[in-house]
């Protein structure tokens, strides 16, 4: 009798979760193991910036799938234990306390890891990071406590839990070595527009300075910065960034470049092994290159099309980049990917907050980002997805609709 086929799933994340749910799904009968090292069930990032922080949803809510799915699916979740290595030649995930699992394929969904401040006081107490769900009940209780926030970096993260700490009644200053908020991501015309966001929300912003030390005592008590100046603050939320956890990946020889290397099926440089979600630097055939984001959808695909192709089904990931970020009340949505310098063409209104934001270059559109706009993601991506030339007055115009935009038979 031939033995059951194992597929193991190193990453209780979403992309995890929803790689063995994709599984279970498909068909697979075979044993599918999900192991995580956090105590809770596979859950979702977004909202520990926004809701949960706020203490607006439970922590179920949060939750890929409710508690029962998982034995109902047949599915074997190891928590609170870690992966610590990769056996290729026994084709073997072993676990700290020693035990050894078989597998016939494998996937990496090991996400990635906040970046933490190295500046002098960096240990002090008061200083938050975001990454898990104790993270972010931690900081919600510290907000609720009251006291001056110190957000720095004007990222996504930073931006999303300066607003929140705003809408929960803290006052904040957000602090980052850019000259806007969003700046690397969005660019300077799209930076300013959430700069006047934060401001007109009461965020006092200290941008274009970097963070020299963190003072006080055993807590945290004030911020200096490079130029001697100094921010009082009774808590720190440091958001500067994730790397990639490839820990596992580098131990076993696996190709790495700004993650684990992996082709458009998500397959890695050894065959069985695969890679989704913040750790995989997939090869993308729609862009024509190799693409490794931080972002909810991300995982949320990525582990889907990785099961099918743990299956054999040789299916290529072709989704565009997306994600979307609250912020007060403005909402948003990006599809697509644009770089430095790409023109940006603005179609409604900036003053009034509503309006699509289109990145065009060669007259083609590379990325589009819908602000209190909805449902017009697909369209916005199909524009990018088309590579076409597009007339620049008509895209700007609220009147012309998208889908004219688009080549015929689209």
């Amino acid at each position: 009798m031939a033995e059951q086929r194992s597929f193991v799933i190193v990453g209780a994340s979403l992309a995890g979760a929803k790689a063995a749910e994709t599984l279970r799904a498909e068909g697979f009968d075979g044993r599918v193991v999900l192991v995580g090292e956090e105590s809770f069930l596979p859950y979702e990032r977004p909202p520990l910036s926004k809701d949960f922080l706020r203490g607006e949803s439970p922590r179920e809510k949060a939750y890929v799938h409710p508690e029962g799915f998982y034995a109902e699916q047949g599915i074997e979740l190891i928590l609170s234990r870690r992966a610590t290595a990769l056996d290729i030649s026994a084709a073997e995930v072993v676990l700290e306390d020693g035990e050894r699992i078989r597998y016939d394929s494998l996937l990496l969904a090991t996400g990635s890891q906040v970046r933490r401040l190295t500046v002098p006081g960096a240990e002090r107490r008061g200083v938050h990071y975001l990454r898990t769900l104790p993270d972010s009940e931690a900081l919600g209780k510290a907000i609720r406590g009251g006291g001056r926030v110190a957000v720095i970096g004007a990222g996504w993260i930073g931006c999303e839990v300066a607003a929140s700490a705003r809408q929960m009644g803290a006052e904040v200053v957000m602090i980052d070595l850019a000259s806007l908020p969003l700046e690397r991501v969005l660019g300077t015309e799209m930076g300013s527009f959430y700069r006047q966001v934060h401001v007109e929300h009461g965020v006092e912003l200290r941008l274009g300075v970097g963070v020299a030390a963190l003072l006080g005592g055993e807590s945290v008590e004030a911020v200096e910065l490079a130029d001697g100046s100094r921010v009082e603050a009774d808590m720190v939320v440091a958001g500067v960034g994730v790397t990639p956890r490839v820990e596992l990946a580098e131990q076993a020889g696996l190709a790495l470049d700004n993650g684990v290397v992996t082709d458009a099926q998500l397959t890695t440089s050894v065959l069985g092994v695969f890679a989704a979600g913040d750790v995989a630097n997939a090869w993308h055939p729609v862009l024509g290159r190799r693409v490794r984001l931080e972002h909810w959808s991300s995982a949320l695909n990525h582990g889907p099309v990785a099961a099918r192709n743990m299956l054999g089904q040789a299916v290529s990931y072709t989704k565009l980049p997306y994600f979307y970020s609250d912020q007060y009340d403005v909402g948003m949505e990006y599809s697509g990917l644009a770089a430095a310098g790409d023109e940006v063409v603005v179609r409604g209104s900036l003053a009034e907050r509503r309006f699509i934001a289109f990145w065009v270059k060669d007259g083609r559109v590379t990325a589009g980002m819908n602000v209190n706009i909805w449902d017009v993601a697909g369209d916005i991506a199909q524009l990018v997805e088309a590579a076409v030339p597009v007339d620049r007055g008509r895209l700007a115009d609220p009147d012309v609709p998208l889908s004219e935009l688009l080549p015929a038979g689209i």
